[in-house]
């Protein structure tokens, strides 16, 4: 398992964003590093977690529940094939694109080293947005996306380190819970009978997520509603 590549964005002005100034920083582009990793700061005040990487829409993107972005280059050579184009690392906005490693299938509150120095920790899928579609300049993008449910995986920083391409990934801890990113993105995109389940997976999980489901189970109980 690695880090096949390591991608930063920088601001890019386009048509495909509803932010005020018009930027956006989704094109990530791989870079060699080393690149400082920390936690940011909090959604809508912090950004990304990478130095020198863009975030240019804090209400929905940055912070310290979601600092960093991985997918799968396996899954990356996946969605290639199937809209027959070449898709390079960084091509999904990740920071990180890695090898080896079932980002999707990762269980919230899994933590993995990467480096020497850097732990982070599982937290959520990513929700694709507008400016993703925008990005890929695919019609349907979003509900494609949606569909397939490998959503990538959402990470907070435990330990920060410097990283660079090519360093190993190891898997420090793996919760006993089943909650699984695949599970949580489902549950707050197509699936919401599901929420109940994620609050087994405790402190770990995004806050966001967390109030969906406790706000699901205020309304129906743990019984299943669409």
């Amino acid at each position: 398992m690695k880090l096949l590549s390591l991608n930063l964005g920088r601001p890019k002005a386009v048509e495909y964003t509803d932010q005020p100034e018009g930027l956006t920083g989704i094109d990530k582009q791989p870079v060699d590093g080393p690149v400082r990793v920390a936690a940011p700061g909090q959604k809508g005040i912090g950004a990304s977690g990478l130095a020198g990487d863009a975030v240019c829409d804090t209400r929905h993107h940055g912070g310290d529940d979601q600092a960093v972005y991985a997918f799968a280059r396996e899954d990356l050579d996946d969605w290639a094939r199937a809209l027959g184009r070449p898709l390079p690392s960084g091509s999904f906005g990740e920071n990180l694109t890695t090898e080896g490693v079932d980002v999707s299938g990762a269980k919230i509150g899994e933590r993995w080293r990467v480096g020497s120095e850097l732990v982070l920790e599982v937290t959520s899928g990513r929700i694709p947005c507008r400016t993703f579609q925008g990005h890929l300049g695919e019609k349907g993008w979003v509900r494609r996306f949606t569909q397939d449910g490998r959503s990538g995986a959402y990470l907070r920083v435990v330990e920060p380190g410097e990283i660079r391409a090519g360093d190993a990934i190891e898997i420090l801890h793996r919760p006993t819970h089943e909650v699984t990113v695949a599970l949580q993105f489902r549950a707050v995109t197509t699936e919401r009978k599901l929420l109940p389940q994620l609050l087994a997976a405790g402190d770990a999980l995004h806050p966001e997520a967390t109030r969906q489901a406790r706000q699901y189970i205020e309304k129906y109980g743990t019984a299943a509603h669409s």
